[in-house]
C-alpha cells in the first residue's frame, strides 16, 4: 500500500492511510493482521468508520479470498461458485450489505496478494537471480491459467504456496512489496481484472 499503491493514488489527489485489523488485545498490546473470525474485521471497520465522518473519507479493504473465515457473509454460497471472480464479487456484495456504509468499497483479493505477483513472474528473478528454472515454473503456471487471479487457492497451490514451494526463502513482508514495485501497477491492472475494477472505483471517488 505505502510503496506501490499510495504513490499512484496521489496523482488522483487521493491520500491513503493504512490500518491493519486488530484481532485482539492483551493489556496495552494490540494484535494486528489476519483474522480468524468475521467479527474481528467488522468490529474494526465499524469503529474506524465511526471515528472518521468526513464526507470525503472513503474506506476499503484488502483481504484474501484464500482461507476466508467460515462466518464471512455469504461464504457458504460463494464457495459453491466455480469462478473465483464471480465468487469474490458475490462476497463483496454481501460484505457491503452487512456494513451498510455509504462510503465503503469492499474489496477481496483473488486469491491473495501473491496473485498480483503472477502478473509478471519474471520480475521475481530480479530478487532471486539464482532461481531461473524455478521462476520459469511459476511463469508456466501463470501461462496455463486464464489470468493471475484464476490461479487456484488450494492448500498447496495458492499463489504464495506456489512461490514458496520453489523459492523457500521468499518472505511476503520482505520480498512481496519489492517484487510488486518492480512489476508496477500498470501491468497488474492490465492482467488482473478484479484488481483493476477496484482501483477504478477508488480513483472515481476523487472526481
Amino acid at each position: 500500500m505505502r510503496e506501490v499503491l499510495a504513490p499512484e493514488l496521489w496523482d488522483y489527489s487521493i491520500f491513503a492511510d493504512v490500518h491493519r485489523i486488530t484481532t485482539g488485545r492483551k493489556g496495552d498490546r494490540a494484535f494486528r493482521g489476519g483474522f480468524l473470525h468475521y467479527s474481528h474485521l467488522r468490529k474494526d471497520l465499524d469503529l474506524w468508520m465511526r471515528q472518521d465522518t468526513a464526507p470525503d473519507s472513503w474506506f476499503s479493504t484488502i483481504i484474501d479470498l484464500h482461507a476466508m473465515p467460515s462466518d464471512f457473509p455469504g461464504r457458504q454460497r460463494a464457495f459453491q461458485m466455480p469462478d473465483p471472480i464471480e465468487r469474490v464479487e458475490f462476497l463483496e456484495t454481501e460484505f457491503g450489505s452487512d456494513l451498510q456504509h455509504p462510503r465503503f468499497i469492499p474489496y477481496i483479493q483473488v486469491h491473495e496478494f501473491e496473485a498480483l505477483l503472477f502478473a509478471d513472474p519474471s520480475r521475481i528473478l530480479e530478487v532471486f537471480p539464482a532461481r531461473t528454472s524455478e521462476v520459469a515454473s511459476l511463469q508456466a503456471a501463470c501461462d496455463s491459467a486464464p489470468s493471475p487471479e484464476h490461479i487456484d487457492d488450494g492448500q498447496h497451490t495458492a499463489p504464495s504456496k506456489r512461490i514458496r514451494a520453489v523459492i523457500p526463502e521468499y518472505d511476503k513482508a520482505a520480498h512481496g512489496p519489492v517484487i510488486a514495485k518492480l512489476i508496477g501497477l500498470r501491468e497488474m491492472r492490465e492482467r488482473c481484472q478484479h484488481f483493476r475494477g477496484w482501483l477504478e472505483r477508488i480513483m472515481g471517488c476523487a472526481s
